[in-house]
């Protein structure tokens, strides 16, 4: 790796030198955007510098960025996968500039991708209808809980408590809270899944939903789903799915089949859309038969040959965000979607879940594994028995110029690495993150603090993490010292 950060530009700079010069104020005037007024003539202490000194320095910073382009990254529940560029090339076509308050008639082709978009997911999924609306995963989330507490209201049954397992992404305590329920946390047994008589144990008239992922963040998948949604359905509460590891068993089963009332999916995950970096994401929500009424606004109808956009559904459900959601993310996912056809969705999840299993074999001899049930797409090891901590390992990776996995969750595993290589890696590159882990493993045996000092080639080393939180440096300053 051994990348150096560019000398920042406040220490190239020199006196007189300027970024461009126009001697002819008729020229320089028409390049402006700004009135001369608005110009601030003298910034204290801001750089001169030349143009050519501007440009590779923020080229020398992007080319410190990680991606998923640049190599392998083994976040576990993230869904790295490697975004197709054919995507990204019909993503960026201007036909797709449309303003959201076009004439539905202008904008005809825009409204069939994503009514398409819905169908295949419907399909996938096995769910009655879709909305395209929420903007992310967890946006997706609160979208099916407001779709819960609206059925449930329309009934006059004004439940107040959401179960979720302890094992369940941690985004979805947050949105129960968020949609107004109370949260209540509920144990998995020893093979990382929930029964159902301890599921049995917390239900009662006030039960709204049981929020679980599945698979879920132990990379397990909850084989006690069929009977779990029974018990639900006969206790008057409902099922929501977080889809959110749909990439193991996408094209194997479907969601609806098995139960499920609500779920939401991630294209920006699952469907190979840009991933990372704040967004954009996209979270669909599908919902069974007797939920579909009370779907937000937005919706995309076909009637004959041409596509409408209705603003008020049956249940006068509000909108939960202006306009359709991510168009760009959509057509990206439909492409990926129709790239791959029917006869080969279902080897993206094998493939994921074989490449998981390939790293689980491979280091099992190294890592202690706490849960011993099959692994889908992710395998969780923890740093028990080690000389080194979870964080000295990721730490230590960067020095081999790969990205770690994600570290310390899911919460109930005492130093998880939670590693997801996804079906898009190659066995080399996989043999490759294998050699490089059990070098690590090597090296804490002979010298721990070595890997406890860790990262050494990287343009920042090891933060104090505890006091980076309390004095947050977030500009550089000419009078400041300021050390990493």
């Amino acid at each position: 790796m051994n990348k150096q950060l560019p000398e920042l530009m406040f220490l190239k700079s020199r006196d007189g030198k300027e970024g461009c010069s126009l001697s002819a104020p008729e020229i320089a005037d028409d390049l402006c955007v700004l009135a001369a007024d608005k110009l601030r003539k003298d910034i204290a202490d801001f750089p001169q510098l030349s143009e050519v000194e501007i440009v590779r320095h923020y080229t020398n910073l992007a080319h410190l960025n990680y991606s998923v382009d640049a190599g392998f990254y083994p976040l576990g529940s993230c869904t790295m996968k490697y975004n197709p560029k054919i995507n990204e090339k019909i993503a960026n076509q201007p036909e797709w500039n449309a303003h959201p308050y076009s004439p539905i008639h202008l904008v005809q082709g825009n409204l069939e991708i994503m009514k398409s978009l819905e169908e295949l997911l419907m399909k996938i999924t096995a769910m009655a209808a879709f909305t395209l609306t929420p903007a992310a995963g967890a946006h997706g989330e609160l979208t099916g809980l407001r779709v819960i507490r609206d059925y449930l209201t329309d009934k006059g049954d004004a439940r107040k408590i959401v179960l979720i397992p302890d094992s369940a992404h941690g985004t979805n305590p947050a949105s129960s809270v968020l949609c107004g329920y109370q949260t209540k946390e509920i144990p998995s047994n020893e093979n990382g899944i929930l029964e159902v008589e301890t599921l049995k144990k917390h239900l009662d008239k006030d039960v709204a939903a049981l929020m679980i992922t599945n698979p879920n963040t132990l990379g397990i998948f909850e084989k006690n789903i069929v009977e779990i949604a029974r018990v639900l359905h006969e206790n008057g509460s409902l099922l929501y799915m977080d889809g959110a590891n749909m990439n193991a068993f996408m094209g194997i089963a479907k969601p609806g089949d098995l139960g499920a009332d609500v779920i939401h999916l991630n294209l920006h995950k699952t469907f190979a859309t840009p991933h990372g970096g704040g967004g954009p994401g996209s979270g669909p929500v599908g919902v069974a038969k007797d939920l579909v009424k009370f779907l937000p606004v937005p919706i995309i109808t076909h009637e004959g040959k041409e596509y409408k956009v209705r603003y008020h559904n049956e249940s006068g459900s509000n909108r939960v965000k202006n306009f359709y959601g991510n168009f760009l993310v959509i057509i990206r996912a439909l492409v990926y979607l129709l790239e791959l056809g029917k006869e080969n969705i279902r080897q993206v999840a094998e493939d994921a879940v074989l490449n998981a299993n390939y790293i689980r074999k491979k280091l099992e001899p190294y890592l202690d594994l706490p849960y011993k049930s099959k692994s889908l797409h992710e395998v969780i090891f923890s740093d028990k028995g080690l000389t080194v901590k979870t964080l000295d390992i990721a730490k230590r990776i960067l020095d081999y110029g790969m990205h770690p996995f994600t570290i310390y969750f899911p919460l109930i595993v005492h130093g998880a690495m939670m590693i997801e290589p996804t079906e898009t890696e190659s066995k080399e590159t996989l043999d490759q993150f294998i050699d490089i882990m059990i070098k690590i493993l090597d090296e804490a045996k002979k010298d721990p603090a070595f890997v406890q000092g860790a990262p050494y080639s990287t343009p920042v080393t090891r933060l104090d993490e505890v006091m980076a939180a309390k004095q947050l440096i977030l500009r550089w300053k000419p009078a400041a010292t300021q050390t990493n």
